[in-house]
């Protein structure tokens, strides 16, 4: 059923949404081609919108490995440093507010302009810090732009990809995600966390030239009755001899039929026909983080140095094993489905997490003390592998489907201001909680 209501919620190829709220059979459209190819433009466009998701991962990468140079220039302590590799959940809950405004206000295509504009002030502002108000403002200005990305860029993919082919590509923001994790996590053991900063600032330059040449959203411009310039766009995307005649009508047919319904406002996503797409898009966000990524990803260095192991080599071991993962999940998420790799990914990630809070509890009371260090480090990596293969990308995946068109942009933001929140919550007392008890248990 999950399955089901994800795939008819963003393209209605089998079936189609009916202005009441329910689901019809299909017999009042054919089926477009489910087939299309993944074309050239189709392909641009989709590494110029994920390069965002990159940025993001430099973002969730970069306070690991910048911690301890961090820490020893600007003489910041356990709490100042706490601040500031949480202060960017604080920008991402402002910038998770106006995310699905912005989209649908200015479009897709410059709404991830307005998201640059954040990311390179940020990372110029840390790159240059000559205290900490600097640092936490640039990392604040950082959480603004992953903010408004983390709703744009999965769904603009969505927006432009043929159906059979779109979990797939949507899942490369995830790719791109980890491959910026990883290249923080590579070049932090290497410079400086000032030139780290600015290294960064390339993937945004990269993104801010590349969206001259892309296509905005059909599904944008089929909400602002621009059908002329649908047509043209679509027939960009799918090719100069695709037939797009049904896919268009299909799309214009399916925003009539929820712009009929209501207003995008926040308090229309709380009635009954909305209650499955706000519980599972909002539930999976919040459940990314409370699942302990955001712990492992920012602080994975002082975790390691907690359990006596180099820092280093597991920092470099968790940018290696997770590119791989990530691939896997690309390749499996249309052919498996969403839910058994969500399954396995949990699962995972639940003995994961088992076996790092035994590594460190043997630890404590001086058991095995010589093979607790690489119990540790085997759980990061178990985790990084079964979080990269489903949780890592799925619920933005499904972020991007589940909302109807009419409370998709309330929907996103909701859903990201859910994820930032927590977190905030996971980033702000993870080493207050290390400090207090490695293990969990008091």
């Amino acid at each position: 059923m999950v399955r089901q209501s994800l795939e008819e919620g963003l393209l209605p190829g089998s079936s189609i949404l009916k202005p009441n709220g329910g689901i019809g059979d299909g017999s009042e459209l054919n089926v477009y081609q489910s087939a299309s190819s993944a074309t050239p433009t189709v392909l641009f466009s989709t590494f110029i919108a994920i390069c965002g998701f990159f940025v993001f991962g430099c973002c969730a990468g970069y306070s690991s490995p910048a911690e301890s140079g961090i820490r020893e220039d600007l003489g910041l302590s356990v709490a100042a440093f706490s601040v500031f590799g949480s202060v960017i959940t604080i920008g991402g809950l402002g910038g998770s507010l106006i995310n699905g405004k912005i989209a649908d206000l200015i479009g897709r295509r410059k709404a991830l302009w307005f998201a640059d504009f954040f990311f390179i002030i940020g990372w110029l502002a840390i790159a240059f810090a000559k205290d900490v108000w600097f640092l936490d403002l640039g990392r604040a200005s950082l959480g603004i732009g992953t903010g408004l990305m983390a709703y744009l860029a999965p769904v603009y993919v969505a927006e432009i990809t043929p159906k059979n082919i779109r979990g797939a590509l949507t899942s490369a923001n995830t790719l791109m995600l980890t491959c910026g994790i990883s290249l923080m996590f590579f070049l932090g053991t290497v410079v400086s966390w000032r030139a780290l900063a600015l290294i960064a600032i390339i993937p945004c330059m990269v993104q801010v030239f590349g969206i001259f040449f892309i296509p905005e959203s059909p599904r944008w411009l089929a909400m602002t009755g621009r059908e002329k310039e649908l047509d043209a766009t679509l027939q960009k995307l799918r090719g100069r001899d695709a037939d797009i005649c049904q896919e268009a009508a299909n799309i214009k047919l399916y925003t009539e039929a929820f712009q009929q319904q209501s207003d995008d406002r926040i308090f229309n996503l709380f009635q009954p026909r909305y209650s499955h797409s706000l519980i599972v898009g909002v539930g999976l966000l919040s459940l990314q983080n409370l699942g302990g990524n955001t712990g492992i990803s920012f602080y994975a260095s002082s975790i390691f140095e907690d359990a006596s192991f180099s820092s280093t080599i597991g920092t470099i071991s968790i940018a290696i094993i997770q590119i791989p993962a990530v691939v896997i999940s690309v390749i499996l998420t249309d052919k498996c489905g969403r839910r058994p790799l969500l399954t396995v990914s949990n699962t995972g990630n639940c003995l994961s997490f088992f076996l790092i809070g035994l590594s460190f509890c043997l630890q404590e009371h001086g058991y095995w003390k010589e093979i607790t260090p690489i119990l540790v480090y085997l759980g990061i990596m178990l985790y990084t592998v079964t979080f990269s293969m489903g949780m890592a990308g799925l619920p933005t995946v499904i972020m991007s489907e589940v909302f109807p068109v009419n409370v998709k942009g309330s929907g996103g933001s909701l859903a990201t201001f859910a994820y930032f929140l927590t977190g905030w919550i996971i980033s702000y007392s993870f080493n207050f909680m290390m400090e207090w008890s490695s293990t969990g248990i008091p």
